[in-house]
């Protein structure tokens, strides 16, 4: 609590999902100062209104989450801008960070950036033996790029970073959007509204194969708590569950949790993503103590339930995390 009592944290992307949680988090330790401005105030593409964050919020801590994600069919439709903003938004508030004498910037990347056939689980020590899986490319390697300024920085200039790579993020508040979900939320929502609606069946992407890791948000915000406060090395450090589910068992458990008792109808034509998604937490437990705490299936109710209670009562979906807050996820 003493360290916290001294710092003015700037938080990125704090009005989102993951941001949310994080700036609540840092209110409850009572910091110095917390600053979470909305999309509207700052373009943090425009170097000139980077500058300006800082100028006007003072920070001594950064939090970079800001970020432009989505599925698999919002990354195959937006590469271009999914690239250029993530990489005009680190480049600008990690060199201005340095120019303006920030003590300590936490970045924040991507499991995305990891290559499409990465030896199951992920180690950091993997994360340049080859291309990232192409339908989210262009995202992984513009956060990727953090990595890069952190390790330059400190090698030239002592700069005090640290890269932290969240695996898949879920849990109450967030995205329901059907066009910029991901894959807990998107499943959710079809089988509410199938349900709703009455449809015997569900359609999902992918034969259900590819496996996938979760981290629930509230264990993700922990993680970067820690490590803002213990961590200060630019060695990237996963942050995950440790546990790996397959999306057909997936379907099945938010079916059961919903219950949706249709036909699930698995569109093959539809890419599945990384074939698979598990990491190795090691070097998180070892280097600053975390390890997540809620199980899978107590956080999909957890989420569930949230998602029902805050539905708009004539139907419709309901967006957890506003434009503003960047729709961070963690692959």
């Amino acid at each position: 609590m003493r360290f916290w009592s001294t710092q003015r944290v700037l938080v990125t992307g704090g009005t989102g999902f993951l941001g949310s949680h994080v700036v609540r988090k840092l209110q409850e330790k009572n910091c110095a100062a917390v600053f979470a401005p909305p999309h509207s105030d700052y373009d943090l593409r425009d170097q000139a209104q980077v500058i300006r964050v800082y100028h006007d919020t003072q920070p001594t801590l950064v939090i970079h989450l800001a970020a432009v994600v989505g599925g698999i069919g919002a990354n195959r439709e937006r590469p271009g801008e999914f690239f250029y903003d993530n990489l005009m938004m680190g480049t600008h508030l990690f060199h201005e960070a340095w120019k303006a004498g920030v003590p300590k910037f936490v970045a924040i990347g991507t499991i995305c950036a990891y290559p499409k056939f990465t030896p199951v689980p992920f180690k950091e020590e993997h994360l340049w033996d080859g291309y990232p899986e192409e339908t989210n490319a262009p995202y992984g390697l513009a956060k990727k790029m953090l990595l890069v300024h952190s390790q330059s920085y400190r090698d030239q200039y002592g700069y005090n970073s640290i890269f932290l790579l969240p695996v898949n993020l879920y849990g109450p508040g967030d995205n329901f959007d059907p066009k910029s979900s991901h894959v807990i939320p998107a499943l959710i929502l079809k089988c509410v509204n199938a349900l709703e609606s009455g449809a015997g069946e569900i359609e999902v992407w992918g034969d259900g194969s590819a496996t996938r890791e979760f981290l629930y948000v509230e264990d993700a915000a922990d993680a970067i708590l820690l490590a803002s406060e213990q961590y200060n090395s630019s060695d990237p450090v996963n942050l995950g569950s440790g546990e790996e589910i397959s999306i057909k068992d997936l379907v099945g458990k938010i079916a059961a949790t919903v219950g949706f008792t249709g036909r699930i109808v698995w569109d093959t034509s539809k890419p599945n993503g990384q074939p698979r998604r598990k990491l190795d937490t090691t070097r998180a437990e070892q280097r600053f103590g975390f390890r997540a705490r809620t199980g899978f299936d107590e956080g999909l109710r957890r989420t569930v339930a949230s998602y029902l209670a805050s539905r708009p009562p004539e139907g419709g979906h309901y967006r957890g995390s506003p434009p503003e807050g960047g729709h961070y996820r963690g692959g």
